[in-house]
């Protein structure tokens, strides 16, 4: 797998502008730290030798060794300070693209988000990010300082004698042109790796969010025989994709094991013709074992190049995938108060354009103010028409107006600002109440979280809570009755003051008595704003002033309410005669 050098620049280029000081910094550290530990040979090279001259004075040797020392211990404080503010920058830098994955993850249209698994996208955001932090930390200093000390160590041994300078290099050539075939070779292993861990990390995180579920249907052994076939599956590609860095280890102690060796005995040879100190050997043989240390980290950047390239291709894929819902350059503005809304023959299906439509040549529109009821059967196309309008989806014909602006013309976050949609599953996080109520928006005063809770009737609950506003909740709203949560979700709506309210079937979970307690707080809501109100049951639409009745994706019947019910002709006539709960359901 060939990944252009350019993939690798434009991460380094956008996620390192920033910390360009702290790179020159980092730079200046790993060149002192060659230059230190090239020193520090040739200061034990002049130790023995002149500690083997006749007449040597004890002074000029403590000199040496106190030398030695502060080489040493400058190389040291090098080393360390140049990987405190590698691992700085590569948090850093990792941070920030995880923060720009998520936040174009958020950005992704419904279609996205429904193939793929939680756990899934967890594994892409976190897990091949997290990939990359050495790449982004210091891979490219390391790798040009590892460069740099092996330059410099050949050219000192050069200096000692030009054929072992010449054979060194020829092994150093050997290693690193291995090192990078077995890097190609084993790198699209490393992509499924990453991809089976994708799947298994989705896996797992949907069945233990459905653990109620499982257990409840006897489903557990089923399960955890999926389980263990993923894993199964996982282990011979792991397996292959680890053999590439064993086979980068195995193939550097190899080649340098063999080039030490013969070093040694051409050191043996030269000293037995008198060529050279003992000292020198010494030298020859710390600066061998010391081209083995960068040719290692080498060999352990290439096997952490394997895996960025597997999560490069992945993370490149994903900022490469683009919602199918387009902005406006130049996004039109929502007018302000209650919105009218208008279907002028929309048609809609999921997936391909060939697959069956959900809803087909919609059209009505709907005045400012007022109350749409939606009635349908399951599956007619109620709930569909409701993600339309909060652009979920595009339709794949015809246009949807509110407030007279074509939707496609408005920018998403309006949009989705000037509509609140209260179903009857609520999604509560693991935070406190006052974030679940404002969804993380610090704007939103205490006073009138108060204010909206009492309203609801929620104001006893709110002082029962140890904490408050800052009582935590845990996920999914654990501890909280069915009415509690869906009352925290009509505070929600209550909060975010729209133009349009959806509410799908949003009194469903709660009992007759706490549903008696907020109709006073609906009604509240509705004032001055449009509403639709989908339903299966006729009593929930009693406050409508218009209905929309949908059949197999198609408008059956649409009018006033007070004159679909006088005309005997109509369905909402035939409904109410019959009952919804037999006939909607």
């Amino acid at each position: 797998m060939n990944i252009p050098i350019r993939q690798y620049w434009r991460l380094l280029r956008t996620y390192l502008k920033h910390e360009q000081g702290k790179l020159v910094l980092l730079m200046i550290l790993l060149i002192a730290g060659i230059v230190l530990q090239l020193w520090n040979p040739q200061i034990v090279r002049h130790f023995i030798d002149s500690a083997l001259q006749p007449g040597i004075s004890l002074n000029d040797l403590m000199g040496s060794a106190l030398l030695f020392i502060a080489v040493a211990l400058l190389n040291q404080l090098a080393s360390v300070s140049s990987g405190y503010i590698g691992e700085q920058v590569g948090w850093t830098a990792t941070n920030e693209l995880r923060g720009d994955l998520a936040k174009h993850c958020i950005h992704l249209d419904q279609a996205f988000h429904k193939e793929k698994t939680s756990g899934e996208m967890i594994q892409r955001i976190d897990g091949d990010v997290n990939e990359l932090s050495h790449f982004f930390s210091n891979f490219v200093f390391m790798l040009v300082a590892n460069l740099l000390l092996i330059t410099g160590i050949l050219v000192l041994m050069y200096r000692e004698d030009w054929l072992l300078g010449a054979g060194m290099t020829v092994f150093v050539v050997i290693t690193i042109f291995v090192l990078q075939h077995i890097r190609k070779a084993f790198a699209p292993f490393w992509v499924k790796s990453s991809e089976a861990y994708a799947a298994f990390f989705g896996f797992v995180g949907e069945h233990l969010a459905g653990t109620e579920d499982t257990r409840a249907n006897g489903a557990s052994g089923f399960v955890m025989r999926r389980f263990h076939g993923l894993l199964r599956k996982m282990l011979p590609i792991t397996l292959k994709a680890s053999f590439g860095g064993y086979s980068m280890w195995v193939s550097t102690i190899f080649v340098f094991s063999l080039g030490r060796s013969l070093a040694l005995l051409y050191c043996a040879y030269l000293w037995s013709t008198a060529s050279i100190s003992l000292g020198t050997i010494y030298l020859i043989f710390t600066y061998t074992e010391l081209l083995n240390h960068p040719l290692e980290q080498i060999r352990t950047q290439i096997q952490d190049l394997q895996r960025a390239d597997a999560s490069i291709v992945r993370v490149s894929q994903l900022f490469a995938t683009e919602s199918s819902l387009k902005e406006k350059e130049k996004p039109l503005l929502l007018p302000e108060g209650a919105l009218s809304v208008a279907f002028s023959n929309v048609s809609f299906s999921y997936g391909s354009e060939d697959a069956e439509q959900v809803l087909r040549q919609i059209d009505f529109r709907l005045q400012p103010g007022r109350v749409l009821g939606l009635l349908g059967r399951t599956g007619s196309g109620k709930s569909t028409l409701a993600r339309l309008l909060v652009r979920f989806y595009d339709t794949g014909a015809g246009a949807i107006n509110l407030g007279g602006t074509d939707i496609r013309d408005a920018s998403l976050a309006q949009l989705r600002s000037r509509i609140a949609m209260v179903s009857q599953n609520i999604q509560l996080f693991q935070a406190s109440v006052r974030d679940n109520l404002t969804l993380y928006n610090p704007s939103i005063p205490d006073e009138r979280l108060y204010e909206v809770l009492s309203e609801l009737g929620l104001d006893n609950w709110l002082h029962s809570l140890s904490d408050g506003l800052d009582t935590q909740l845990a996920s999914g709203g654990s501890g909280l009755s069915a009415g509690e949560a869906q009352l925290l979700a009509f505070a929600r709506a209550f909060l975010s003051d729209p133009g349009l309210i959806i509410l799908d079937e949003a009194s469903s979970r709660l009992d007759p008595a706490t549903e008696t307690h907020i109709e006073r707080a609906i009604d509240k809501l509705l004032a001055g704003r449009t509403a639709i109100i989908i339903a299966h049951r006729l009593a929930t639409i009693k406050r409508a002033d218009d209905i929309l009745i949908l059949e197999a994706g198609e408008t059956l019947e649409f009018g006033p309410r007070a004159a679909l019910a006088a005309d005997i002709h109509s369905r909402l006539y035939e409904l109410l005669q019959t009952g919804a709960e037999e006939v909607l359901a």
